[in-house]
């Protein structure tokens, strides 16, 4: 029986090794996992900045992003309300967060905010309220430069793109967004 419970104890120092390597890998996932919404929290865990930044489209030029693209809205005759919110969401700061910060490119003269419903604070480009596009996966695709029901979707662009002296045949490139 020496070799039944010498079999258990070396079974049971596996087992034992394979939680805690589980506990470890699971425990660095939930850091990576998090690690944007750490950048985004102070020491007591709530949100301390919302930063909007600039990126490179190949289509549009540099446009604003704050973790996915934002887009601006020419409404339509339908208000943007919560179903269109769904789609639509706003750039709203988090709570207790007065004001966005500009990252590279940003002009920060141009960031502002706007009262929401149930005192948010949404951010806004040259006095225009922004919006991220679910459709987006993620900073720089640019897939909701769209008219809808609830108007005219459009990217904000800071520059456009500079053409090349190789292409020929003209391009519809930079076209679409809205420049600021």
């Amino acid at each position: 029986m020496r070799t039944g419970k010498h079999h258990d104890s070396t079974h049971a120092n596996r087992l034992g090794r394979v939680a805690g390597a589980l506990v470890v890998v699971g425990g660095l996932t939930g850091l990576v996992l998090a690690e944007g919404a750490v950048l985004a929290e102070g020491a007591a865990g709530a949100a301390t900045a919302m930063v909007v930044s600039t990126t490179q489209n190949a289509k549009y030029g540099t446009i604003l992003v704050s973790g996915k693209t934002v887009y601006t809205l020419k409404a339509g005759k339908t208000s943007c309300s919560t179903q269109c919110l769904k789609v639509w969401p706003a750039l709203l700061l988090p709570k207790g967060v007065t004001k966005a910060t500009p990252g590279p490119g940003v002009n920060a003269a141009k960031l502002g905010t706007i009262k929401r419903s149930g005192d948010s604070l949404q951010v806004t480009y040259a006095g225009k309220p922004l919006y991220r596009f679910v459709g987006d996966k993620g900073a720089g695709q640019a897939n909701g430069n769209v008219s809808d029901k609830w108007g005219k979707w459009s990217v904000v662009v800071t520059a456009k793109p500079t053409s090349s002296t190789s292409t020929s045949g003209g391009s519809s490139a930079g076209t679409g967004g809205v420049s600021f």
